[in-house]
């Protein structure tokens, strides 16, 4: 699979998680959203929040695809070989709701309620941006399994697209429910939202599976002799 539809699978995975996103992280984002006393003010929080999560994601995401690199040169002609396949295994997590059993550092728990607190306490803008910033750090265990899957993304600059392209499935989703949240509690039960969820991952993994069918012994490397050392150089 290219590198665009790779892409696209961690699109599509972002718009999957997002159903996660607003019932894990959306009471903080939307906690934002209503802070500010215009209209005004909050779209400028949000979109603060969400550029400042956006470019947090790349930025993390970029510090993977360079981690991950070399030791998977060591085995695959391309570093990305596994990771449409990596994919496929997230939207399997997700269409059986496996990642409600992801650890959750307790540690983690307690900052978050601290960062709520503090958050109060700022400006919208200033909240907004320190939000995005810090969203990567809140417990969230499916976002940490796309974070891995940038691992394997092959350079700093695959990994960045690939957790960036994830971010922006997660932002219309968020965005609505920071709209109109209690709107969506009232037409839409969660487990609605749950089971369209599953569905979605698990068809998107069937389709993905399908498109891989075949490909992954295509990146292995293949085996190249050792050289036997000399003594005359």
């Amino acid at each position: 699979m290219d590198p665009v539809h790779t892409t696209l699978g961690a699109l599509v995975a972002g718009l999957v998680t997002s159903v996660h996103c607003v019932g894990m992280c959306g009471p903080i984002a939307c906690g934002l959203a209503a802070m500010p006393s215009s209209e005004t003010e909050r779209l400028a929080a949000m979109s603060a929040y969400h550029g400042a999560r956006l470019t947090s994601y790349a930025a993390i995401g970029a510090v993977c695809g360079t981690v991950g690199a070399q030791p998977l040169q060591w085995f695959f002609h391309s570093p990305a070989a596994l990771l449409p396949w990596v994919l496929v295994i997230v939207f399997l997590v997700f269409g059986f709701g496996l990642e409600k059993k992801l650890p959750r550092p307790p540690a983690l728990l307690k900052w978050t309620a601290k960062m709520r607190f503090r958050l109060g306490r700022m400006s919208p803008l200033r909240g907004g941006l320190a939000l995005g910033f810090l969203t990567p750090l809140l417990p969230c265990g499916p976002l940490y399994l796309l974070f891995g899957a940038s691992l394997l993304s092959g350079s700093a600059l695959r990994g960045a697209e690939f957790a960036l392209a994830f971010g922006l499935g997660t932002v219309p989703l968020l965005w609505l429910a920071q709209q109109q949240l209690k709107h969506l509690q009232k037409r839409i039960k969660p487990a609605t939202l749950v089971r369209v969820q599953r569905s979605l991952a698990i068809a998107a993994a069937l389709v993905m599976a399908f498109r891989l069918w075949g490909t992954v012994p295509a990146g292995m490397a293949e085996e190249k002799p050792k050289e036997l050392p000399s003594c005359c150089h």
